[in-house]
Formats: C-alpha cells, structure tokens, sequence
C-alpha cells in the first residue's frame, strides 16, 4: 500500500493514522449560543477511499444518530484503508427540539444544494456541498420513518445506476428499494457531483429500534469489508436471508377513521385478500377488516393507534426485481 498524505477538511490538518474532531460553525441560536457541528474524522495510514457516514438530517431520526454512534464507540470507523467521516448529528437544530425541520420550518433534506445567501438550512446544505462532499468518494446517510410509520430496514438507489447497486449489494439489508432521486435531496446533489450515496431507512422518528441499528451496523461493516477499509479485527456478519430487491410499491389507505390495530409487521410477506389489520370505533360498533390489495412484502407499517380516513397505513410491493 501507499503512504497516504495528511488529510485536510475545514482548513484543519488530519496526519495519516490520526483521528479528530472538527467543528462546523455556521449560526447560532436565538440565545446567541454557538451551534457547532462535529465531524469526526479518521484518516488511515494507507491511501485509499474517503466516505461519509451521516445521519440526522431530519433532527428527530434518532435510530441514524444511535448507528453512527456505536461505529464511533466500536472504532468501526477508524479505517484499514482510506479516510472516514462521520457526522452523527447534522441537524443540531432540529435534534435539540425534537423535530424534524430546521428552525425556519424548512425541511433540510429538500435544500439541497443550498445557497450561501439563503435560508438557514440552504446555508446550511450549500456548506455541507461545498467543503464537506467534494472531498468524499462514497456516503452512507441514515434515515428513519416519521412519526408512527415504521420503515423495515432497508437502502434505496436509483434504477440503472451499477455503481449504486454495488454498494447496495455489499450493504446487504434486508430490502432494496429502487427509488427516484428526490429534487433538492442530499441524495440528488450528491449525484449531480458523481459521488455515491446509499440511502438506509429503519424504523420511525423519535424511537431508537436496537434491530435496524444492528441491521445497520452490519451492513456498514459489510460495506466498508468491501472497499478493503474494515480492520480484520472486526468480523464480517453473514445476513440471515439474502436481500430482496423491491422495483415498484403503493400505499394502502384508510378508507374510515378509528382505532387501528395492525396484523402485518414491518417485513411480513402477505397475500391478496389477507386482512392485514382492522378499523374499529371507539364503541364496539364498527369492525373494518383492512385487506391487503395484492401479494407482496410490507416495507412501512403505521404503528398509532388512531387513524384517520386517508391516512397512510401499509406500504407495500407490488413488483420484485428477479
């Protein structure tokens, strides 16, 4: 292997077999209190690929900031090969009020590129493109469900991109979805800059699940074992079941409002004309069998108790790729 060269982010000096923490400074908040963003970097001593481990763009995603985390604690990110960046909490706004917005109601994750003349999150983003992902080869950003709807572990890519389905396949979750960049996403700009991005979803916002987290860890492990970057003290974990590759999925709906009592969790394969869960009211009156409209894997269950007429309810395959 090649001796690698010291590493340079915010004008900050990393030497090769080094790991620090730099501090991304862009406001404050109302109290005039400093909001700094860590960013923990560990630069190896061989030369090889740079990748970013995020999570936390939504502030009340909890499960993404608990996996980077534990890859911090358990020095999965001090790499064989190469340099990693990890960013456990990027929307510290959002974290400190358990939300998912920036303060100005924005949602960061549809900012993207951003601007330096902007909104707060545009600002926010346009710094994260502009001094942060050029430097980067490979990003794995963590997300969760929103509130009550619960995504079974799984990494999204565009269709049609071989270099995305590499990375998808060396991760290894359970469920690949295919799925369209959304215009203003992380995940856009960072493919408009050629630079490969994994989406994990799991679980739901404000809870911490210890299975997506470990489903997560693993397949970071799996990942980084691929690129030659996972110390060979660390142990590369065999998925249970081989990952099943989802092309296309559609919303099940209440049709009334209730209590909803779901029978399908997250990853169940279930078969048209199954009853999935039921709509009841308050006073033993009404009992609506919901009825799973085709065959095919439950990607997102929505665990509240109440429902709504036309809330989201079920998300489920309607295509498996062969």
């Amino acid at each position: 292997m090649t001796q690698t060269e010291s590493f340079i982010l915010l004008n900050k000096e990393i030497l090769p077999g080094e790991t620090i923490t730099v501090n991304l400074e862009i406001a404050k908040l109302h109290t005039m209190t400093e909001l700094k963003i860590p960013i923990i970097v560990s630069h190896s001593n061989q030369k090889g690929p740079t990748v970013l481990l995020s999570a936390g763009l939504h502030g009340d995603e909890l499960n993404g900031i608990e996996i980077v985390r534990q890859i911090i604690v358990e020095k999965i990110n001090r790499p064989q090969i190469g340099t990693i960046i990890c960013m456990p909490l990027i929307n510290i706004f959002g974290f400190v009020n358990q939300s998912r917005e920036f303060p100005d109601g924005r949602d960061l994750n549809r900012v993207f590129p951003g601007s330096g003349h902007g909104s707060l999150a545009s600002q926010f983003a346009y710094n994260l493109m502009e001094h942060i992902v050029p430097l980067v080869d490979y990003v794995i950003d963590f997300h969760a469900g929103g509130r009550a709807r619960f995504n079974v572990p799984q990494v999204r890519v565009a269709q049609g991109k071989p270099e995305l389905e590499e990375m998808a396949q060396a991760f290894q979750a359970p469920f690949l979805m295919y799925s369209d960049n959304i215009v203003g996403s992380f995940r856009s700009a960072c493919d408009k800059l050629d630079v490969k991005y994994l989406l994990f979803e799991g679980g739901k916002s404000l809870d911490i699940n210890v299975g997506v987290v470990d489903e997560a860890i693993a397949g970071t492990k799996r990942f980084l074992h691929h690129l030659g970057m996972l110390k060979d003290k660390f142990e590369i974990p065999v998925p249970d079941k081989k990952m099943i590759s989802i092309e296309n999925t559609s919303w099940i709906r209440a049709d009334l409002s209730g209590l909803f009592r779901s029978l399908a969790p997250c990853g169940k394969y279930v078969v048209e004309g199954e009853t999935i869960a039921w709509i009841t009211d308050p006073y033993g009156f009404i009992e609506t069998p919901v009825i799973a409209p085709n065959s095919g894997y439950i990607i997102n269950e929505n665990q509240g108790p109440i429902v709504f007429q036309g809330d989201a309810i079920f998300h489920i395959s309607t295509k498996l790729k062969d």
